[in-house]
């Protein structure tokens, strides 16, 4: 029999597939693992919508188990919509994976108010333990930006919005005061390392976190003084996580119930739900070594909430590019997913 003759079939090619994938995982996690300085492991601000859709909820599942690994230091957790049960679902998961004590904040002035139309988030608020009862009894996002950023070594922060951009505009158009005497810009031009954003399609279309605040949007990338690393919605489309965690035999856990409740109610998450959040996150943490490639520019916004892109090889900006097999990055990002809490002594 030729030696060619095995590799026809779709059986042995899946069994050679299969640990190849495996390793590729191994060798990709070690890799980044490396990457990361767990003396000097990178300071995140998360700035979330949580409530329009649950992959939020994946990403700051994911942030946690990064924190608990020593691989990432958690700031604050802010959100960026004003419906009343956001501030308390991330009082939630904050409590759960042990760390209560992390700010949060909420934007004051007018803005997006959409909540879970799965209802996730009042199932989670009716059982898990929470401090915050509503939206409006958080700190003001500006204020908790700026008290956080002032308090930071320079150029040490990342920030990492997978929402709307209300919060980084209001948080450049601010002026010096008792928290800082720098201006909102000036502020971040110091403090801030990069921003890590899933918004925008690449090259060009029209995604929702744009468009929803579309003048906040045009404003914070127009102004915004660091690098920026955009992942694009044609990315976390194709990156499929949840089923092994509903699957799971971990009890009382909201990451879970959020995925358990959610993803029957989709016919297109038949597979897992799609994982835009999580790879902001992802490269917030780990960066794009081995996950992505990245192609260097500047985004347009347009009048209609849909962007553009502008390629320039010395642009501060970025849109990353699928590089690592999407099965195995969803794997890499599952598990940590999956993440149990740390029990503190």
């Amino acid at each position: 029999m030729p030696i060619s003759a095995p590799l026809t079939n779709p059986f042995f090619m899946k069994m050679l597939y299969i640990p190849a994938l495996a390793f590729l995982i191994f060798l990709v996690g070690c890799r980044q693992t490396n990457n990361v300085q767990k003396d000097n492991p990178p300071k995140i601000i998360f700035d979330s919508d949580f409530g329009p859709d649950y992959d939020d909820v994946g990403a700051i599942a994911f942030l946690h188990a990064m924190a608990d690994s020593g691989k990432a230091e958690i700031l604050a957790t802010i959100s960026c919509n004003k419906n009343q049960l956001v501030a308390p679902c991330l009082d939630i998961l904050n409590t759960y994976f042990g760390r209560p004590h992390i700010p949060i904040g909420a934007t004051k002035k007018e803005g997006v108010d959409l909540g879970s139309w799965q209802h996730w988030a009042d199932t989670l608020v009716a059982k898990y333990p929470h401090k915050l009862v509503s939206t409006s009894q958080a700190k003001d996002a500006l204020a908790v930006y700026r008290e956080i950023l002032s308090a930071q070594p320079d150029t040490s922060v990342t920030i990492v919005t997978v929402g709307f951009l209300t919060n980084i505009r209001d948080l450049l158009l601010s002026k010096p005061d008792s928290l800082s005497p720098l201006s909102g810009k000036d502020l971040v031009a110091k403090k801030v390392k990069q921003l890590v954003s899933m918004a925008g399609t690449f090259p060009e279309g029209r995604e929702f976190n744009v468009f929803m605040d579309s003048t906040a949007s045009k404003f914070a990338f127009e102004n915004w003084p660091t690098p920026i690393i955009f992942t694009g919605f044609e990315i976390g489309s194709k990156i499929h996580t949840g089923l092994r965690l509903v699957q799971s035999n971990v009890q009382d856990n909201p990451v879970k119930d959020v995925f358990r409740l959610s993803i029957p109610m989709s016919a297109e998450d038949k597979n897992g739900r799609m994982s835009w959040d999580e790879t902001a996150v992802l490269i917030g943490v780990y960066g794009t070594e081995g996950f992505f490639t990245k192609v260097y520019g500047k985004i347009v916004v347009n009048p209609n909430g849909g962007n553009a892109w502008v390629n320039d090889p010395n642009g501060r900006q970025a849109y990353v590019v699928q590089k690592m097999p999407v099965k195995a990055m969803g794997k890499f990002i599952e598990e940590r997913m999956m993440h149990v809490p740390i029990k503190k002594k």
